[in-house]
C-alpha cells in the first residue's frame, strides 16, 4: 500500500507530492500525459508567470469566497520565491507583481521534478486511471490504471479543469467528485478572449492587431459583491477582443451581459476635449493622439459628419465624452475552453475542508488546484493557488 496517490502531475499535484514526501510519506503521482507540468511549460509565453507578489483572497473568484484564505495565508508568494531562489532560477517582475522566469518555464518543471526526487516521490507518466473504488471497510482507495493497480488511504485529485483540452484537460476530477457525492459548481471558460457577431465583429476584424488602454466593467449582469473592473490594455482580434483587460473581465462575464469600456481610464475625457478645444483638429484626428489612427477613425465614424473639435457645442462634447467613457459592446460569447487559461467553477468548496482540501464526507479523498471552485486573476494568481492548495493538502495527508 502507498501512503498517498496523487492523480495529476500539474502545479498543484507536484507541490502536494513534494510536501507529502518531505513529511515522510510514500507518494506515487499518476500523470495521464507523456510529460509532467504541461500547462506550466506553455504558461507566460514559455517563461512561466509562476506567482504574483500581491496574491490575496480578493484576487480569486469562488461561490465560497472565504475558502481560499487559509491555504493562501499558509503558503505565500514569498515561500515559492524562496524555493525558486534555492534552485538558482533567475526571474524578474514584469508588471503588477507578476514574476516570470528569465529563461524558460522548463526551469520550474525541472525544479519541481528535482524536489520530487529528493522527497522520494515516484512519478508515473502515460498513466491513464480507469477505475477508482473506495473500500468502506478499511477506508482505502483502489486505483486501476494503465501502469498498474494502487491501493492507498490518501487519494488526491489534481487533474485540473476543462481549459486547454489540447494539453489533455478532461472532466476527470468532476466525475470522481460526483462519484463520491460531492457537488460541482457548473463551469465556464475563464481568462478567455471574447467573440462578436454582426457589425461588432466586422469592426474588430478591421482593427485586428491594434491595442489600446481601457478600464472595463460588466453591465446588465446581476451579481453579489463588489463590481469587477480592470484597467489594462485590450487587443482587437479577427474574432473579437482579447488582451489583459478582456481576459480578466471574461472570468466574471456571463451572457447576455454587456461590456462597458472606458477609453480614458486615467483621465477625464470631457476635460481632455476641453483642453484641446481650440486645437483646430478634427475629432478623429485629435482622438488618434490617444487611440491610434485606424481605431480613432473607426470609433468616430458613427458620429459623422466629423468637424474640428472647436465647432462642437458643450452639449455635443458632453455626449462624445460620455461615449468615450462608456463604450458598450455586446459579446456573442467567448472562445471557450480551447483557448481559456482557466475554468471558472468546479468542485464545490463547501464540501471540502479549507485547511486540508479533504472531502468532508469522504475521509482520505482530497481535491486541489484548478479542479476546485477557486479561480484566480490573470498574472500568476492561479499558480499561487496551485502551490498553496497543493502544499496545504500535502502537509495534511
Amino acid at each position: 500500500m502507498t501512503d498517498v496517490v496523487v492523480i495529476g502531475a500539474g502545479a498543484a499535484g507536484l507541490m502536494c507530492a513534494i510536501a507529502a514526501g518531505q513529511a515522510g510519506r510514500s507518494v506515487v503521482v499518476l500523470e495521464r500525459g507523456e510529460r509532467i507540468g504541461a500547462k506550466i511549460l506553455i504558461s507566460g509565453g514559455g517563461r512561466c508567470n509562476f506567482t504574483n507578489m500581491n496574491a490575496g483572497s480578493e484576487n480569486y473568484l469562488s461561490s465560497n469566497p472565504d475558502f481560499c484564505k487559509s491555504a493562501l495565508a499558509r503558503y505565500r508568494p514569498d515561500d515559492f520565491i524562496a524555493l525558486v531562489e534555492k534552485h538558482g532560477i533567475a526571474y524578474h517582475e514584469k508588471k503588477l507583481g507578476q514574476l516570470f522566469c528569465d529563461n524558460s518555464s522548463r526551469d520550474i518543471v525541472e525544479m519541481l521534478q528535482r524536489e520530487c526526487a529528493e522527497a522520494g516521490v515516484k512519478i508515473e507518466t502515460k498513466a491513464e486511471v480507469t477505475v477508482v473504488r473506495h473500500n468502506e471497510a478499511d477506508g482505502s482507495f483502489e486505483i486501476e490504471s494503465s501502469v498498474g493497480a494502487f491501493t492507498t488511504k490518501r487519494l488526491v485529485i489534481a487533474t485540473g479543469g476543462l481549459s486547454l483540452p489540447k494539453l489533455g484537460a478532461t472532466d476527470f476530477a468532476y466525475r470522481i467528485a460526483r462519484q463520491f457525492g460531492l457537488s460541482v459548481i457548473p463551469g465556464r471558460a475563464g481568462l478567455v478572449p471574447f467573440t462578436f457577431g454582426g457589425e461588432a465583429l466586422e469592426f474588430c476584424k478591421a482593427l485586428s492587431g491594434i491595442s489600446a488602454p481601457c478600464s472595463v466593467t460588466i453591465t446588465g449582469q446581476a451579481g453579489k459583491g463588489k463590481r469587477a473592473e480592470f484597467t489594462e490594455h485590450f487587443l482587437f482580434t479577427h474574432r473579437g477582443l482579447s488582451g489583459p483587460s478582456m481576459l480578466q473581465i471574461s472570468s466574471y462575464w456571463q451572457a447576455p451581459a454587456e461590456l462597458r469600456i472606458n477609453l480614458f481610464p486615467e483621465e477625464n475625457a470631457r476635460a481632455w476635449l476641453e483642453e484641446n478645444h481650440s486645437s483646430g483638429l478634427r475629432l478623429d484626428t485629435l482622438l488618434s493622439r490617444r487611440l491610434s489612427e485606424r481605431f480613432a477613425t473607426a470609433w468616430a465614424k458613427p458620429l459623422a459628419p466629423l468637424r474640428p473639435v472647436r465647432e462642437y457645442s458643450p452639449q455635443q462634447l458632453d455626449d462624445i465624452a460620455r461615449r468615450l467613457e462608456n463604450w458598450t459592446l455586446q459579446p456573442a460569447g467567448t472562445e471557450g475552453y480551447a483557448t481559456a487559461e482557466v475554468t471558472v467553477g468546479g468542485i464545490d468548496t463547501r464540501d471540502l475542508n479549507s485547511k486540508t482540501m479533504e472531502a468532508r464526507a469522504v475521509p482520505g479523498l482530497y481535491f486541489i488546484g484548478e479542479a476546485v471552485d477557486v479561480t484566480g486573476w490573470l498574472g500568476g494568481y492561479n499558480f499561487q493557488w496551485a502551490w498553496a492548495s497543493g502544499h496545504a493538502c500535502g502537509q495534511a495527508v
